[in-house]
């Protein structure tokens, strides 16, 4: 990923996932970069975007919803031919994984070849902070990890970005991003500037 130092907005369009989970707050963190953003909840709103966040939520649901409306199939074509970044947060990045072993029938995306566990830290109660050193960015990331999965192996083309101690929390292959933890319930908006880079670039 690029860093923050080049970082440019322009006229890119960058849509939401938004038929669960906490897809407001993105929407929100890309407004108040300038950028256009637009709630995606059936293929025809793909049109035009640049780039695809999927927000946390229950990551059964948005699965089984994404593959309902014809999202699934629309999203997989878009980065297959290379024209559409998509950036999983939480349950997004459970969206992406190429395996899920506890859930291996789960309906899911499975574009990112990567390998990840849900909820790995227990419940809700389990929840904690913590700050993240993050590649290309400068400074800590301040992260929240709700209800969070790991990434328990990377596969080919897969590049680790951050890690929680020795765990995978933050990946990037080619347009795909993938992060455990939820960066739109901060005011630091790095991580959306980078991936609005990475649509753009």
């Amino acid at each position: 990923m690029v860093a923050t130092d080049c970082y440019r907005i322009g006229n890119v369009k960058i849509g939401v996932m938004a038929i669960q989970g906490d897809f407001r707050d993105h929407k929100q963190m890309l407004e108040s970069l300038g950028v256009e953003a637009v709630e995606v909840r059936l293929p025809k709103h793909l049109e035009g975007l640049a780039g695809l966040i999927v927000p946390g939520g229950e990551s059964t649901t948005i699965g089984m919803l994404a593959r309902e409306y014809g999202l699934e199939r629309a999203v997989r074509e878009r980065i297959q031919e290379g024209s559409l970044a998509v950036w999983g947060t939480c349950a997004g990045a459970i969206w992406l994984a190429k395996e899920i072993p506890q859930y291996p029938d789960q309906p899911r995306l499975g574009n990112l070849n990567i390998v990840v566990q849900r909820n790995a830290y227990g419940r809700q109660v389990d929840s904690f902070e913590e700050d993240l050193q993050i590649k290309g960015l400068d400074k800590p990331f301040h992260a929240f990890f709700i209800r969070a999965p790991v990434i328990l192996r990377v596969g080919e083309g897969v590049e680790v970005l951050a890690k929680h101690h020795d765990e995978i929390v933050l990946v990037q292959s080619g347009k795909l991003l993938a992060g455990t933890f939820h960066p739109e319930l901060t005011l630091d908006s790095r991580i959306h500037q980078l991936f609005v880079q990475l649509a753009s670039s």
